[in-house]
């Protein structure tokens, strides 16, 4: 039989294994190596919890700071839009009183200078048209005074009875004589009253009649006057110088006439005009006061939204 090999002897070994019993049993503090376990092992556990920590309040810091930031972004959105509400509302208050301060001082200033200006107006739209048609006034008057003087002399020698001496007298007087002409008027008088009442005349009663109203001769047929070729100029003048004034008369009244036409027209042109400028202001303080009412909706909208949302956050 070979001999064996094998030792005879059991090995001493350490259990290191921690029976529950042992848990709790001083035999282990003493233990470097499981000293050293328990150390390691509290340490990372320490480690980890203090890692862990770390971690948390870090993610608790940066949702603290997020809820904070979106906190602020709410408030300052907040802000703005309470600011911009406010600035829309105050804005449209404040437009809508200006405006309606606009639209009363067009109505009331408008007006006041409207009926301020007219006169002036007025006049000077009268003074320009009478000097536009001063040519044609002047004119038309000059006219109307030949007209009316020419027939005062004509009716006037008429009724002195010189037509039977000169039966063209109307159709001369005006036309190739001028009625002012008294020098040429009178000695064409004076020929034809000596041509048909001299001695040899065939006159007779027409020319004693004649004589008699211009006061040469009374009824007797005596002379009591200057002779007749000395009394029918002086008679002539005076006719003349009474037709001159007739003629200025009439001159100053057919000038007043169309004075007083141009002066109608015109009132009635600028009266026209400022009508029209007086709808026109009606017209504008009615506009302002529609935009006025407006901006005042819209300022009460605005406020009633504002406060209604005011009222949600609150609740």
């Amino acid at each position: 039989n070979k001999p064996s090999i094998t030792p005879h002897h059991t090995p001493i070994t350490t259990s290191r294994v921690l029976s529950e019993k042992d848990l709790q049993s001083s035999i282990y503090d003493n233990d470097a190596d499981m000293k050293s376990v328990k150390e390691n092992f509290d340490r990372r556990t320490s480690q980890r919890f203090e890692e862990y920590d770390e971690r948390m309040n870090e993610k608790r810091q940066k949702s603290k700071e997020q809820r904070d930031k979106n906190v602020q972004k709410i408030i300052e959105k907040d802000k703005i839009e309470k600011s911009l509400t406010e600035k829309v509302e105050k804005g449209c208050l404040r437009c809508g009183c200006g405006l309606g301060g606009v639209a009363a001082s067009i109505g009331i200033f408008g007006a006041v200078a409207i009926n301020l200006w007219k006169p002036g107006a007025l006049e000077a739209a009268i003074e320009a048209a009478i000097a536009k048609s001063a040519v044609e006034i002047s004119a038309a008057a000059n006219a109307a005074g030949i007209e009316v003087g020419k027939i005062a002399v004509i009716g006037s020698l008429k009724e002195l009875g010189v037509e039977y001496f000169w039966p063209e007298m109307s159709n001369s007087i005006g036309t190739t004589i001028h009625y002012t002409n008294a020098e040429v008027i009178a000695k064409i008088i004076v020929a034809k009253h000596g041509k048909i009442c001299n001695l040899n005349g065939t006159g007779g009663a027409m020319c004693t009649e004649f004589e008699i109203i211009l006061g040469t001769k009374n009824a007797q047929g005596k002379l009591i006057g200057a002779p007749a070729y000395q009394a029918i100029p002086k008679k002539v003048g005076e006719v003349v110088a009474d037709a001159k004034t007739a003629a200025k008369a009439a001159e100053a009244a057919k000038s007043a006439e169309l004075t007083a036409e141009i002066t109608k027209e015109q009132t009635t042109a600028i009266n026209t005009i400022f009508m029209s400028k007086q709808t026109a202001i009606i017209a504008s303080v009615v506009a302002i006061l529609i935009i006025v009412l407006i901006m005042v909706i819209i300022y009460l909208i605005l406020r009633y939204r504002r406060k209604k949302k005011m009222k949600k956050k609150l609740q």
